[in-house]
């Protein structure tokens, strides 16, 4: 999918919206573009100052895009099962930020250490499966656990496994996001 310099803004909008809809709030016409009717799998990520407050998506593109982002954006605020939904008043005060996945790729490894070896930090966004376990971090996860080891563990956590669980049956993918996020206040 070709991205444009307007698909950004248009995916914050169309999040926003879809966002003070769900909350029966007041907001800015929905927002349209070409690409909204491609195939498109994203994550929409709420902070409220500067702490994550809701974050879901979608790792494979497997509806339009437009209906991803929106579908994903009323999530993060309402059914991220780590957070009370977002009420009214937080709204104003919520930052959105969309980033649009690449497609995944498997990693072949031989150990941990050798797929480790593999992780660009910043760079690859990660899923973690091991038999019907299956968790992902964002490549903006990294600004918060740099270290390969420690990125690894908490993924790992977050799959509901201990941080240095490693097992014959472990797959790795990564893949790359373009991101865009609101300047304070939403925009």
């Amino acid at each position: 999918m070709p991205v444009t310099d307007t698909l950004g803004p248009a995916l914050l909008a169309q999040a926003r919206h879809a966002i003070a809809a769900a909350l029966e709030q007041p907001a800015d016409g929905s927002v349209e573009h070409p690409q909204f009717a491609e195939r498109g799998a994203c994550f929409v990520t709420l902070t409220l100052d500067g702490a994550l407050r809701g974050c879901i998506g979608s790792l494979n593109a497997h509806r339009p895009l437009g209906e991803d982002v929106r579908e994903n954006a009323v999530a993060a605020a309402l059914r991220d099962p780590r957070f009370p939904p977002l009420d009214a008043a937080e709204l104003q005060r919520v930052e959105v930020e969309v980033s649009l996945l690449g497609e995944p790729e498997f990693i072949d490894f031989h150990d941990e250490a050798d797929a480790l070896s593999q992780l660009v930090p910043g760079r690859d966004g990660v899923i973690f499966f091991n038999g019907c376990q299956k968790a992902t971090f964002l490549p903006q996860v990294w600004e918060q656990l740099p270290d390969r080891r420690s990125f690894m563990a908490a993924l790992k956590q977050k799959a509901r496994l201990p941080a240095d669980f490693w097992g014959p049956n472990v797959m790795l993918a990564r893949y790359q996001v373009r991101k865009w996020k609101e300047e304070s206040g939403g925009s």
